[in-house]
């Protein structure tokens, strides 16, 4: 079977069971997984989103890390892995047929509740775990649309599957009951882990995690995941042309006439000078209008004909600088300090302040201090 782009996983596990063939259905996508039939009866799913039978054993602590790595290595091989387990004594059958259990059924929704994607069928493959369990693949429907079903009645939310669980920095209310395993899905989050990641932590199934977060995000307990926006490129706004060009012949405007040189219009053109005269100015070439454009924005330069008057060739003297004010209470402004009268070198002071009696002395800190331990001193003799 061809991989479909568009294809039901759950329509072409029907269509494999119906079929009666053997082999493992492969599911690309976010979360995805695989499907393991063994003539039309499904032995074991998987999903990232899922914790395994290894991961469940080992993070219950019901088998240690090195038992489940020994029985990977003599096992895997062979796809015997689970009868080596119930053969060394480490499981026994009921133990092993429930664990299988669990994960299939709980990586068969993150598998098989996607309404269309990569789907692709592997003749002939089997898992290394080995044929534990034989389960109807209509029960495994029936079951994954009743998970669907209720966890759209808990909180509408399928992102909520697979984002990274952020807590809320302040509760909604001012009161809110917990239970246990939705008070360790918030001690655990931290940004950065996703559903799947708090579910191997913590070593509890994947769907019974998803259900605590859909519960814990209707009480408003941690923030619901973003809708990403397609990628597409960011339009940048280009900024206006300045100084377009124009043909030469162009009239100014009436403002640019009018802002002509003042000097040029106020004083009168001074005689040209006999040089000036005898030589008359050469006619100019004639232009093309269209192929000499100037800017808009450059204002018409007036041309004056002729030698510069005597008058604008010197320089204006300079005026002398104002005289001091006379001092005076009417002279200080806000912020001018009021002029005192100066004194010549060697002048004596005035006889209102030479005559002055000198001020007293006052006595420091530390005498009077001292003067009052002192006093205190013969007080308690």
């Amino acid at each position: 079977m061809a991989s479909t782009k568009t294809a039901s996983p759950g329509n072409l596990l029907t269509q494999v069971a119906g079929e009666r063939q053997t082999g493992a259905l492969v599911v690309s996508g976010q979360p995805g997984g695989a499907v393991y039939v063994f003539e039309g009866r499904i032995i074991y799913a998987e999903s990232p989103s899922a914790p395994g039978v290894g991961e469940m054993l080992t993070s219950s602590g019901r088998l240690a890390g090195r038992t489940w790595q020994s029985a990977l290595d003599l096992g895997t091989s062979t796809a015997r892995v689970g009868r080596i387990l119930v053969e060394q004594g480490h499981l026994t059958q009921g133990e092993l047929e429930l664990c299988v259990l669990g994960s299939t059924y709980d990586a068969a929704y993150f598998v098989l509740a996607q309404p269309a994607a990569s789907v692709e069928f592997l003749p002939g493959a089997t898992h290394w775990l080995g044929a534990i369990v034989h389960i109807d693949a209509a029960a495994v429907g029936r079951e994954v649309r009743r998970r669907v079903k209720l966890l759209d009645d808990i909180f509408p939310n399928p992102r909520i599957d697979v984002a990274p669980v952020i807590p809320v920095t302040r509760a909604p209310r001012e009161r809110i009951t917990l239970t246990a395993p939705q008070w360790e899905l918030l001690v655990h989050a931290d940004g950065q882990r996703t559903p799947a990641d708090l579910a191997l932590l913590l070593g509890r199934a994947g769907y019974a995690t998803i259900q605590e977060l859909r519960r814990l995000a209707a009480l408003g307990m941690i923030e619901l995941p973003r809708v990403r926006v397609s990628d597409s490129p960011e339009l940048v706004r280009l900024p206006h042309p300045r100084g377009a060009a124009v043909p030469i012949d162009r009239a100014p405007p009436a403002s640019s006439r009018a802002a002509a040189s003042p000097q040029a219009s106020a004083s009168p053109q001074a005689s040209p000078s006999p040089q000036a005269s005898a030589s008359p100015q050469a006619p100019a070439p004639a232009r093309n209008p269209a192929s000499s454009p100037v800017p808009v924005s450059a204002p018409p330069v007036p041309v004056i004909n002729g030698s510069e008057p005597a008058a604008a060739r010197a320089a204006p003297p300079e005026p002398d600088p104002p005289p001091a004010p006379p001092p005076g209470d009417h002279n200080a402004g806000l912020n001018r300090a009021p002029r005192l009268a100066r004194r010549k070198p060697g002048a004596k002071l005035p006889k209102e302040i030479a005559s002055a009696e000198n001020p007293p002395v006052h006595q420091g800190t530390d005498e009077v201090l001292l003067k009052r331990i002192r006093t205190a001193l013969r007080a308690l003799r």
